[in-house]
């Protein structure tokens, strides 16, 4: 009698949290215990050079857990969260190739209510067109206001000054040549993963805040200042990785808006600004999360 040994079926998790609360710590060591890819889900750390400002991990970190979705494009090449889904997709056929788990984990919560959600298909964006774009973004108000002639549904929600979703929209109509509501009509979304285990890093905002500040202070010392200087100089201010948490206060300080210690201060309190708004998306976005200090995570992780 042959017995057929049963198919070991790939495990997934997600790992989300604040920023500054542990993420990248945690899924390497679970990463470590479990045999698994690390896929980051951080609109900063997809960049090639933006390294302090993105917290990325080390390479001695990258060396101990294979990643992915780092360092992928330079600052200023187009990124959308249709290009972490392809991302995903292709990832998903390499663990099972590898015979590996999979962990996702990062601040960018958004890209993984994306996956879970799904997102319509967008057009294909050329070079050409994402330049053409660029050159009419110069004029924000104008492009915002052709948006609102040519689709007034799609566009009440969008703030004028929202330049993200103003250039997706562009993007959408220029690629396709009908309005962003006929084709997102025409291309509802679809989910990409289900069933996905979901573990949230519990942290106190005061300790949140003192870690941020110390995380601020580092990132200093390494460096910080020198890297948005070459940024600025190779990438020019224009791409919209440019107007980053980290990089704009700096760029105030070299322009002499604010000193050393106001730039320091401004860093610390716009991020703990949006580790709050990510601690709501997180509570808010997702269902049957399970929430642990980051202390007790690990454990229940690997027990379940």
């Amino acid at each position: 009698m042959t017995l057929i040994k049963a198919k070991k079926k790939m495990k997934q998790l997600a790992i989300i949290g604040p920023t500054a609360s542990g993420k990248s710590d945690l899924a390497i060591k679970v990463a470590k215990k479990i045999d698994a890819y690390i896929l980051s889900i951080d609109s900063l750390s997809i960049y090639k050079e933006i390294d302090i400002v993105s917290a990325k991990p080390s390479k001695e970190e990258l060396s101990e857990v294979k990643h992915f979705g780092i360092d992928l494009l330079n600052p200023d090449e187009y990124f959308s969260v249709d290009i972490f889904i392809n991302l995903y997709k292709e990832l998903v056929s390499t663990c099972k190739r590898d015979k590996k788990n999979l962990i996702i984990v990062g601040g960018t919560s958004f890209y993984l209510k994306s996956l879970l959600q799904g997102l319509s298909e967008i057009p294909r964006i050329t070079k050409e067109i994402s330049l053409h774009v660029e050159k009419k973004l110069k004029n924000l108000q104008s492009c915002y206001e052709l948006l609102c002639d040519i689709d007034k549904e799609y566009m009440q929600h969008i703030s004028p000054n929202d330049r993200y979703r103003i250039e997706k929209a562009l993007l959408i109509y220029e690629a396709s040549k009908i309005t962003p509501s006929e084709w997102f009509k025409a291309n509802p979304p679809k989910p990409v993963i289900e069933n996905l285990a979901i573990y949230n890093i519990e942290v106190d905002r005061n300790i949140l805040r003192q870690r941020i500040k110390t995380r601020t202070a580092k990132m200093f010392e390494s460096g910080l200042i020198d890297e948005v200087c070459d940024l600025e100089r190779k990438y020019t201010r224009l791409p919209h990785s440019m107007n980053s948490i980290g990089i704009v206060e700096v760029l105030e300080y070299l322009d002499a808006k604010v000193s050393k210690d106001e730039m320091l201060e401004n860093i610390s309190t716009h991020t703990a600004q949006l580790a709050k708004r990510q601690q709501t998306f997180n509570r808010t976005q997702f269902e049957e999360v399970i929430s642990a200090p980051l202390e007790e995570l690990e454990d229940i992780i690997l027990l379940a």
